[in-house]
Parts: C-alpha cells; structure tokens; sequence
C-alpha cells in the first residue's frame, strides 16, 4: 500500500498538468502562431505563440525527426516512468523533495503532452527580457511546464544538498 504521504504531492502533478494544458490550449486559440499576444511592462513580459520540436533553447531543433523522437519523447518518458516508478516504491525523499518530484512529473508530463499530440511542438509563450545577459536579448520562450520543471528542479537540488549539510553537522 502507498502511503499517503507519496500520493498526496501526486496532485501537485495533476493541477501542473492542468494549468499547463489549459494555459497552452488559451494561447494556441488566441494567438495565431509566432505572434505576440499581449505586452506588458514596456515589453518586459510578452505573451506569444511559438513552438519547439526541440528541447530548451532550442537544442537538437535540426536532428532528424527520428532521433528528436527517441531523445526527446522515447528517452523522456523512460525516465519519468523511472522516477515515478522510484519515487512510489522508494522511501529516500524527504517530504519537500516528495513535492519537488511532483512538480518535475507534472512539468515533464505537460510538455511530453505536447510532443506526442501537438504535431507542431511544444507550445512556449512566456517571453522575458534579458537585458543582454548571456548575449542574450530576450531569454528563450517557455510555458509553464518548463517553469515547473525548472523550479522543482532547483528545489530537488538545493534540498539535496541541505541534507546532506545536516549529514555531516
């Protein structure tokens, strides 16, 4: 038996998937594709409609369909099953990194969403100014999945390595 307190951060997972699609479905019937949708803040925050066949920043966007479908959805979905799979049966996260796990199954499943019924791409909306940062003008469009994947991420990390500090106290 699962205990409650892994199928509890699972709903997380579902509300990321939900906003995530829903917020994708309001800009693909909105805003016709590779246009700007609404500005805000001088152009600081635009909301757009792109998409990427590839992964972030557009890496792997000139591979052969074949091999973005094996590395970006094939490969993907092995790994999320394969967390899911560790995270349900092992018993090594702290309630936090249970929670972090969620929002990175929900982030990765909204996008692989995406992949597998958007011929398209993933649809990206949220773009940012960057000031030149990095060489970069305007940070690359993302959507909410990515946001959650990224921030959950983070957390995963940070709470890793908080753990390990109080490990060695």
């Amino acid at each position: 038996m699962i205990s409650s307190n892994k199928l509890k951060p699972l709903i997380l997972t579902i509300i990321i998937l939900i906003v995530d699609q829903v917020s994708k479905l309001i800009i693909v019937n909105n805003i016709p594709i590779h246009t700007i949708g609404k500005s805000f803040f001088g152009g600081i925050l635009r909301i757009i409609h792109t998409r990427n066949l590839a992964i972030a920043f557009s890496i792997g966007n000139n591979l052969p369909d074949g091999v973005r479908y094996i590395m970006f959805t094939i490969l993907p979905i092995a790994i999320l099953i394969g967390l899911l799979v560790y995270y349900l049966k092992g018993d090594d996260f702290t309630n936090i990194q249970r929670w972090a796990v969620a929002g990175i199954l929900g982030g990765g499943i909204g996008n692989l969403t995406d992949r597998v019924f958007r011929p398209l791409g993933v649809v990206d909306f949220i773009d940012v100014k960057f000031y030149g940062i990095f060489g970069l003008e305007r940070w690359p469009t993302f959507n909410v999945a990515d946001s959650m994947v990224v921030v959950s991420g983070l957390l995963l990390l940070f709470s890793f390595i908080f753990e390990d500090l109080k490990k060695h106290e």
